[in-house]
């Protein structure tokens, strides 16, 4: 890791979290940079980050997320666990804002 948690700089909410941030484990261990913070801004809903990872792109659910500072995200889990953004997420998820934004993830734009 080359940032200590220390050098990450005062938490930010996810409206003004920077693409391309480093994104840290529990461990510490950089697993990765933010690609692009999900939300509904009209309705202040923060669906989570997809993030760019050496093994591919994962999602981090909301919360999956521990903090968001100015310098880095920290994740609850290793990103490793996290789920990659190829399908569809199941039919029977109860959030439609959070099924929409898996969607938006894995059809092309």
């Amino acid at each position: 890791m080359t940032e200590k948690a220390e050098d990450l700089g005062e938490p930010v909410a996810y409206l003004v979290l920077r693409e391309g941030v480093p994104v840290y484990a529990p461990s510490g261990d950089t697993v990765g940079t933010v690609d692009h913070v999900l939300a509904d801004e009209h309705e202040d809903v923060f669906h989570g980050l997809l993030l760019s990872t050496p093994d591919g792109p994962r999602f981090a659910a909301g919360d999956k997320v521990a903090g968001l500072y100015e310098n880095g995200v920290i994740l609850t889990e290793p990103a490793d666990h996290l789920p990659r953004p190829t399908g569809d997420l199941p039919e029977a998820h109860p959030d439609s804002n959070l099924k929409r934004a898996w969607n938006w993830l894995v059809k092309p734009h």
